[in-house]
């Protein structure tokens, strides 16, 4: 009886004070962005950033996702990916503590998202040859490559028009700081859990899933072909309406509190700001620089936005090619950090409650974290040593 009255205590406070906080906190940010740049200009800007996002590049992302899910779900269809996965299969064990087969889970992930490694982890057909301690740590093996064809396309096909450099080199050296983050990430979610004895006496029981079953061998060839591609092709729209709301949400957001008021004063247009984030990041730039080579505070704002959507963090990277303070290093950067923490803030929960593990999503999270920070740093590095001996 105790129990419940104290249940549901608690639920009465927690109503009242979710609001409460809920109300304060967005009374502060509304208040400190209205009494900088006016209530009027700070709400157009607001919505003329969110169209300008959803105009110029959702529907670019939308047309990278569509490509690249049609060429991923004809290299699965062809068995391509079975290919590369054996080709990958004796570097799982040494590099990762996995087990041959979890190449296979990175292919999902590069060619779709995060959550495609739950399909997997789940089948028994897949999973009968790991251990439950290594089937979690795919969680963060698998994120580390989460949308990873989407994020290099779009790095390696932007292009600085006012000097004509493209970014295909620093794409790829961002790519091995992914791995390296990957490395990383996956072996200390491995050492975090690894005096859980409770988790060595555990099984997983029999799932089905289709991601195994998605090649149509019987079928004719160019009907196989035509049906791959636009199968792929349906499954990138999903994502590219997917990754709306991060974008309008989180980016708009971001880019009020990174950009700063244009030199003729605030007139409410899109991807006008306060400059927060450059001000708190300018008291650490040194840190940023060191770790990163950030020369800028404001390109703080990408890994930041990569915590809850890479496609978000994606959609800030124009602006800073147009505004001219955005280097290959960074560029090198954005990508391993990008591919690496790919949202993993807004997935690594869902992840592992599906899994049965909700209570390790802390460790997870922290594992991960870590491993995205060094992804920045190796790409960072390799890019320069890459400069080094390339001139």
């Amino acid at each position: 009886m105790s129990n419940g009255v104290s249940t549901s205590r608690r639920k009465s406070v927690r109503h009242i004070v979710e609001p409460l906080v809920l109300l304060i906190a967005a009374g502060l940010l509304f208040g400190y962005l209205g009494r900088t740049m006016g209530v009027t200009h700070m709400f157009n800007t607001l919505f003329n950033t969110a169209h300008q996002l959803l105009l110029n590049t959702v529907l670019f992302l939308m047309g990278i996702t569509v490509l690249t899910g049609a060429a991923g779900r004809l290299l699965v269809e062809f068995h391509v990916i079975s290919l590369i996965e054996r080709m990958l299969v004796p570097l799982m064990r040494p590099l990762f503590n996995l087990p041959g087969r979890a190449a296979m889970a990175a292919m999902m992930t590069f060619f779709s998202d995060n959550p495609a490694i739950i399909s997997l982890a789940k089948d028994r057909r897949f999973n009968h040859s790991f251990k439950v301690p290594e089937i979690i740590s795919l969680t963060n093996f698998g994120t580390s490559f989460g949308m990873g064809l989407i994020v290099i396309t779009f790095m390696a096909t932007l292009q600085n028009q006012q000097t004509g450099t493209t970014y295909f080199v620093p794409a790829m050296v961002g790519l091995v700081g992914a791995v390296v983050g990957a490395i990383i990430s996956t072996r200390l979610m491995q050492r975090f859990i690894a005096n859980d004895l409770s988790l060595h006496e555990l099984s997983f029981s029999d799932t089905h899933s289709e991601m195994l079953d998605e090649s149509r061998t019987t079928d004719p060839v160019w009907l196989r072909f035509l049906n791959a591609l636009l199968d792929g092709g349906k499954g990138g729209v999903k994502m590219g309406v997917a990754i709306i709301p991060g974008v309008l949400i989180i980016s708009t957001f971001v880019m009020v509190l990174t950009f700063g008021a244009p030199a003729t004063g605030y007139t409410g247009g899109a991807f006008e700001g306060v400059a927060l984030l450059p001000r708190l990041a300018g008291h650490v730039s040194w840190l940023f620089e060191l770790l990163f080579g950030f020369e800028h505070a404001e390109l703080v704002a990408f890994p930041i936005t990569s915590l809850g959507a890479v496609g978000a963090a994606m959609s800030l990277v124009p602006n800073f090619i147009s505004q001219g303070i955005i280097s290959g290093s960074d560029i090198a950067v954005f990508t391993a950090m990008g591919m690496c923490w790919s949202g993993y803030l807004s997935t690594h929960t869902a992840m592992l409650d599906s899994l049965g593990f909700r209570q390790l999503t802390s460790k997870a999270i922290l594992a991960h974290t870590i491993g995205g920070i060094c992804a920045g740093v190796a790409a960072r590095y390799l890019y320069l040593l890459l400069t080094l001996f390339t001139g």
